[in-house]
């Protein structure tokens, strides 16, 4: 007895229905995803100041206490949330520090900030998700690099 399934049978159903065209799938799958990342829900928001999507690359260098003195090697980091007051990103590995300038770029020049990270948490995909304090402004050290 041949118990191999005939090629017909083993072939994915990738493609809509016959009355939904592609383009209506694929938005109804999009919209589907962002109403679930950014749910339309009246909650309590506890923070004060607005928070503006940062998709980009950060470079984030631990310091000494003082704010200014190198204590280890930068990391590059993705940005998820700036603020006037914070910074909030994802990373690969646990960071080791709590102070650090966080670099960013800004049409070809660098602009720095002095944060002190206060939390961190491992997220479902295997990455860090951290955010910290923005406590003044200072010159970033990628630009004497």
């Amino acid at each position: 007895m041949n118990t191999m399934l005939p090629l017909l049978d083993a072939r994915l159903d990738l493609l809509p229905d016959a009355n939904t065209s592609v383009v209506d799938d694929v938005r109804l799958q999009v919209w589907g995803l962002l109403s679930t990342l950014y749910p339309q829900k009246d909650f309590l928001e506890r923070r004060n100041e607005t928070r503006y999507p940062f998709p980009y690359l950060v470079h984030i260098t631990p310091v000494a206490a003082d704010g200014v003195t190198v204590k280890g090697e930068t990391v590059v980091v993705v940005g998820k949330h700036l603020s006037e007051q914070g910074l909030g990103f994802y990373h690969p590995m646990p960071l080791p520090f709590r102070r650090a300038i966080a670099s960013l770029e800004n049409n070809g020049r660098w602009v720095g900030f002095l944060i002190d990270l206060k939390w961190c948490r491992f997220t479902r995909q295997g990455w860090y998700e951290s955010g910290g304090r923005i406590l003044e402004s200072v010159p970033s050290p990628m630009e004497q690099r």
